[in-house]
């Protein structure tokens, strides 16, 4: 398996650092697009972001972001040159400016003033109606390859992949085969959270006892850096996965070799796995039993504690907050990866 990318490519996002996320650092390439030169002048961020798409969804998220920027620069651009040129045309000093006090009222500059407001909203939604249709999560990805299925949980605080057509599963590592269209159905055992693999494209939530579906693709191998995008406690900071984009006959091979051994995921693996831990390492399983993200979805399998009910006290478990001294970090649980 070949890790083109660092899987982590920085520290724990903060909010401010998801926002870097969004700009890679600057490349000598000429095939990138010189609009993003400006942003990553000023914020470098990580590397491997979404402007370096490394899937069609991705690619196509881009391509969004910067004709939205380009139709808002045909605003912004040309306003500051006006904004400088009347401020040097009507300067104290200069005699010749024209003065009118008892100017009320011009029609072309009415025309102006709301006809180009006007264009640029019809244009940004146009590129919202053309990505909300084009990229529609739900929407799957026209291959010649059928579709992978994965199913996704967030936990409190890590993310369990199972992979049903297998019967295998994983903690905090995605593997998934190069040029296949992959099925995502996702849902939460806790409260409320966000998938997001910046370079292969769509955000979506997921919550509790609801399931929701993306569709995703890798168009080369290579690993990517998967996160939580959305504060759901303590552990967020950690919550993050690798996606390890390899060939078929490899995703083959680590499939087969999961089955041949590993733990098994069944109901009460599941509940000691959805106790609250942190900077959990990724783990497999040999076995998962069938039905299990069905039966998380319906709640017949309980939903997680929360930060709310677990913590010390019973104080929610969220930041900034001070704990005694005397106390104990609660809700760090190993993982029980060989859990009959």
């Amino acid at each position: 398996m070949e890790n083109a990318k660092d899987p982590r490519p920085c520290d724990r996002l903060s909010p401010i650092r998801m926002a870097e996320l969004a700009f890679p650092q600057p490349s000598t390439s000429l095939t990138r697009p010189l609009l993003c030169i400006p942003a990553t002048a000023f914020m470098p961020g990580c590397a491997g972001g979404v402007l370096d798409p490394q899937g069609p969804i991705g690619a196509g998220n881009r391509t969004i972001l910067l004709n939205s920027l380009a139709v808002m620069l045909v605003i912004v651009v040309p306003t500051l040159v006006a904004l400088l040129a009347f401020a040097w045309k009507f300067r104290a000093s200069n005699s010749n400016a024209r003065y009118d006090p008892e100017f009320t009222y011009s029609g072309r500059i009415e025309l102006i003033v709301w006809s180009i407001p006007t264009l640029t909203i019809l244009f940004l939604g146009g590129l919202i109606y053309y990505g909300s249709y084009q990229l529609d999560p739900r929407k799957p990805i026209p291959s010649a390859q059928p579709p992978l299925d994965i199913q996704v949980v967030a936990l409190d605080w890590k993310w369990l992949f199972l992979y049903p057509e297998q019967g295998v599963g994983a903690v905090n590592q995605l593997v998934i085969p190069a040029g296949v269209p992959v099925h995502f159905r996702l849902t939460s055992a806790s409260v409320m959270n966000t998938f997001f693999v910046p370079q292969l494209g769509s955000m979506v939530y997921v919550m509790n006892g609801m399931q929701t579906e993306l569709h995703l693709q890798a168009d080369r191998e290579g690993s990517f850096f998967g996160q939580s995008a959305h504060f759901s406690g303590d552990g967020f900071s950690d919550m993050n996965f690798s996606v390890n984009a390899v060939s078929a006959d490899a995703f083959a091979r680590w499939a087969s070799s999961l089955r041949g051994g590993g733990g098994v995921l069944n109901a009460t693996a599941y509940r000691e796995l959805a106790r609250q831990s942190t900077k959990v390492p990724p783990s497999t399983f040999g076995h998962v039993q069938p039905g299990l993200f069905d039966a998380v979805v319906q709640q017949t399998l309980p939903p997680g504690p929360g930060p709310a009910e677990s913590a010390a006290g019973g104080e929610p478990q969220v930041s900034p907050k001070a704990l005694p001294a005397a106390a104990s970090p609660t809700g760090h649980h190993p993982q029980a990866q060989g859990a009959q």
